[in-house]
């Protein structure tokens, strides 16, 4: 049977419990998000995005979903202690794919909630960059969902705290959930927004995410992903972010530790002078599985994108990257640079890289460069002859060469804490951060 069957059997029992449990504006996008999962399906290895990872393998298994709400029996607050030192953050929770309400202190109308509370918003915005109709993980989450995190920063807000959301895997039997988020900004905005994921239980667990980024005229956002899960995780997740003129986004996304991973990002720029920085960073080995897919779609004059990915692989890990930049008709004076490098570590790691430029303008600047090597053994060599063990030579140099992404993170603290995470994690001693009970194995 097609893994499909059994979530179009589910849907046509389900659906009067989804739409009871949802607002307005998801129930709208509903029977027509369905009706394009009919007609897509899971996306397999036969389709160009797709063609390193194995989506609908992934929904075979028999994962359970929490259609009825039930509630989780987990307080975040006492299961997830660790903290970023030196960096004060509104922390926000979401267990498995529900939003656990807090009361914080924001700045006079900034919005930090459940879709349900804030229904008008919510329908504004849902929806319109998320395209149901070409994408079968964004159709299957929109069908499915059934709340979701709105992030809304009002008209030139600055939030100076940083919004740090944990996102929480907690079941004791393999369960499927379907997260959504919605961050819009107003005119001259600024906001950073950094989200963790991690898996308490040492079970399978299979998240769909759709992310959807509305940044204004002249705002500032920031948003940074990481995820510390395990070998039995698997996270499908599509990002959509749309920039007006002069917006200034810098998207970092960093993969610890995970199972199966695959991130789609489609950043459009839209108003002129835009500027973009999208940086990504995966450390995998044993049979851990990364597959970032990015597009950059310049539709507008004078605007600046620079990607930068980074790949270190050991043992028998595998890694894809794929990023597209197009510069359509009329964005003239463009300037877009695409870097992917990748190490690997041992002979038997794999990895699939395909940069890509589509340039439709004769007034541009752009380029790209993709390379995939092993560590440098005249780098080995000279340390060792200064008395560095061979271990300890290897970490150093795979640490340093992740550096560079790291480095472009705009706060502080965080960026020193992640200096740290990713030295423990080449040490292997990620098992879990301090004081906290979220296990990462």
């Amino acid at each position: 049977m097609r893994p499909e069957q059994q979530y179009i059997d589910l849907y046509a029992q389900a659906e009067a419990m989804l739409r009871s449990h949802s607002t307005e504006a998801q129930n709208r996008l509903r029977a027509r998000a369905f009706a394009d999962f009919e007609r897509l399906g899971f996306p397999t290895k036969r389709q160009e995005e797709s063609r390193y990872t194995d989506v609908a393998k992934a929904f075979e298994p028999d994962y359970g979903m929490n259609l009825n709400r039930l509630a989780i029996p987990v307080n975040p607050y006492e299961v997830f202690k660790c903290d970023v030192p030196n960096m004060s953050t509104s922390l926000y929770f979401m267990v498995n794919d529900a939003f656990h309400a807090t009361d914080k202190t924001l700045p006079e109308g900034v919005i930090i909630g459940s879709f349900r509370e804030h229904p008008d918003l919510v329908e504004k915005y849902l929806g319109t960059l998320a395209d149901t109709s070409a994408d079968g993980i964004t159709a299957f989450n929109t069908a499915f969902a059934q709340d979701g995190l709105l992030v809304y920063i009002p008209k030139n807000v600055v939030v100076e705290k940083p919004i740090q959301l944990i996102n929480i895997l907690r079941s004791d039997v393999p369960l499927l959930v379907n997260r959504r988020v919605l961050v819009v900004l107003e005119e001259g905005a600024q906001a950073r927004l950094l989200m963790c994921d991690h898996a308490m239980d040492d079970v399978n667990f299979l998240a769909t995410q759709v992310i959807e980024v509305f940044v204004g005229r002249n705002a500032v956002f920031d948003l940074y992903e990481l995820e510390e899960t395990h070998t039995g995780n698997t996270r499908l997740s599509n990002l959509y972010v749309r920039q007006e003129a002069e917006s200034n986004v810098l998207l970092n996304g960093m993969t610890l530790t995970c199972g199966t991973t695959r991130n789609i990002t489609r950043v459009q720029l839209v108003g002129e002078q835009a500027e973009l920085n999208l940086c990504g960073m995966a450390i995998a080995d044993k049979n851990q599985h990364v597959d970032n897919r990015t597009v950059i779609d310049h539709a507008a004059p004078s605007c600046r994108s620079n990607e930068l990915y980074k790949y270190v692989l050991d043992e028998q890990a595998t890694g894809a990257f794929a990023g597209l930049i197009l510069v359509r008709p009329g964005a003239q004076h463009t300037d877009a640079r695409q870097t992917n490098r990748n190490l690997c570590a041992t002979r038997e790691a794999r990895m699939f890289t395909q940069p890509q430029l589509e340039i439709y303008a004769d007034d541009v600047k752009c380029s790209h460069g993709a390379t995939v090597g092993q560590l440098d053994d005249a780098a080995l060599f000279y340390m060792r002859q200064r008395g560095i063990p061979l271990h300890e030579a290897r970490l150093l140099l795979m640490f340093a060469f992740v550096n560079e992404v790291v480095d472009t993170i705009r706060l502080d603290a965080l960026k020193d804490r992640l200096h740290l995470l990713v030295e423990k994690r080449f040490r292997g001693e990620l098992g879990k951060c301090r004081e906290c009970s979220v296990k990462c194995k």
